[in-house]
């Protein structure tokens, strides 16, 4: 079987995002018949007391050989970059002493900057096929959250060493066009575009489940929901004077929200706002029930992050038979898609009104409403879903290897 090493910071039984998409694309490609082998730190994204065992163990087919590393925050700048120097370290040693190479190796984003060890991987390994998955594009995602001035002499740097990685690679593979403009300033030798899929993937699209929808809009006939991170990326201006305007239409918003950008979110409501709500987090076992529950799933991204990140929410609502309103640049990935399958609204500064209008037509129809759901569903499947991009991801992969 041609060999597959995943090289990410993090892996089950972690559940940040990016371990569990990790961990379920090194599964599907170990069911398509690669065999795969992973070298994750031992210890947990959210949690620095919990560790994971060092030994090397095999589960769902996937070799795992944790690589230990010093507790340092990863919610922080510098606990961030000690952790990427430390994995980064031990991985080029590994590498250093490997005598059976992989056909592949396939890099996250996750330690940062990680793709300064391709040169290296490829004086020691000339053969190895490396591919990187881009999730966040660094260093303009560092740039725009405040880590380093854009045109200064650190983010010169990181831009050379990042060139010369993305140089050697033999695929570089985005998650959405817009990341893909913004990457072609690096020279690679072969793209292509790989989404992440959403965890809760139902058969058919649910119906909303009446005390969750209760809980979270009341009576509200049109129920919209932003679910998951608010950060520095994130936008929410165009969204509350919209929802503003549907004040007594029977209307609600609600977050259900945690990040960076929460509280300036709820330091610009007034008084008089009382149909944008917030709820707290849902546990695990009620997740599918909070996704059902609204009319429209919110997501969002300022114009200055087009192209760096590509909101995932889009996946999960899409995932849930669930259409969208997109607060963002009609460039990002997330309107193009929406324009293109026909499962939203893009919310610009012009069509503000044009929006509210369609969103109540939206509403009061409950048979568009269920036909919305289903198409929404139907995108997905074929579009989006774990098995569609997982087959694709192993067809690129062949390709490599033939």
């Amino acid at each position: 079987m041609p060999k597959v090493l995943a090289l990410y910071h993090y892996y089950y039984p972690d559940d940040v995002a990016g371990a569990r998409h990790f961990t379920e694309f090194c599964e599907g490609l170990a069911q398509r018949g690669w065999d795969v082998e992973t070298w994750p730190c031992n210890r947990n994204c959210h949690d620095l007391k919990a560790k994971y065992a060092l030994k090397t163990e095999t589960r769902e087919g996937v070799k795992i050989r944790r690589v230990w590393r010093p507790p340092f925050r990863q919610h922080s700048f510098l606990g961030r970059i000690l952790n990427s120097i430390w994995m980064m370290k031990f991985w080029g040693w590994r590498f250093l002493f490997l005598s059976n190479p992989p056909d592949i190796l396939v890099i996250g984003t996750d330690p940062i900057f990680c793709l300064v060890i391709v040169p290296f991987v490829k004086l020691r390994h000339p053969r190895v096929k490396v591919v990187h998955w881009c999730f966040d594009l660094y260093p303009e995602y560092a740039a725009a959250n405040g880590m380093v001035r854009p045109d200064g002499p650190i983010a010169k740097t990181l831009r050379f060493f990042m060139g010369t990685g993305y140089r050697r690679c033999e695929l570089v593979a985005d998650i959405g066009r817009c990341m893909r403009e913004r990457l072609e300033r690096y020279p690679a030798k072969a793209r292509s575009t790989h989404s992440p899929w959403a965890f809760e993937e139902p058969s058919e699209p649910p119906a909303p489940d009446p005390s969750e929808r209760e809980a979270l809009f009341g009576d509200a006939r049109l129920g919209l929901l932003y679910s998951g991170n608010f950060g520095l990326p994130h936008a929410f201006e165009r969204t509350l004077v919209l929802v503003r305007g549907l004040r007594g239409q029977s209307a609600a918003l609600t977050y259900s929200a945690h990040g960076s950008r929460l509280g300036e979110l709820k330091r610009a409501l007034a008084p008089e706002d009382s149909n944008i709500r917030f709820a707290v987090f849902a546990p695990a076992d009620r997740l599918a029930a909070r996704l059902s529950a609204p009319d429209v799933h919110v997501v969002s991204l300022r114009s200055a992050w087009t192209g760096m990140v590509v909101p995932s929410k889009f996946f999960g609502a899409l995932a849930i038979g669930r259409p969208l309103l997109f607060e963002g640049d009609e460039g990002s990935s997330v309107a193009r898609w929406i324009r293109e399958y026909g499962v939203g609204w893009v919310l610009g500064p012009g069509n503000l009104d044009q929006a509210r209008r369609e969103l109540l037509q939206f509403s009061g129809d409950e048979g568009r409403k269920e036909e919305m759901f289903r198409h929404c569903h139907r995108v997905y499947k074929t579009h989006f879903s774990r098995k569609t991009v997982l087959d694709a991801w192993n067809k690129d992969l062949r390709g490599l290897v033939d």
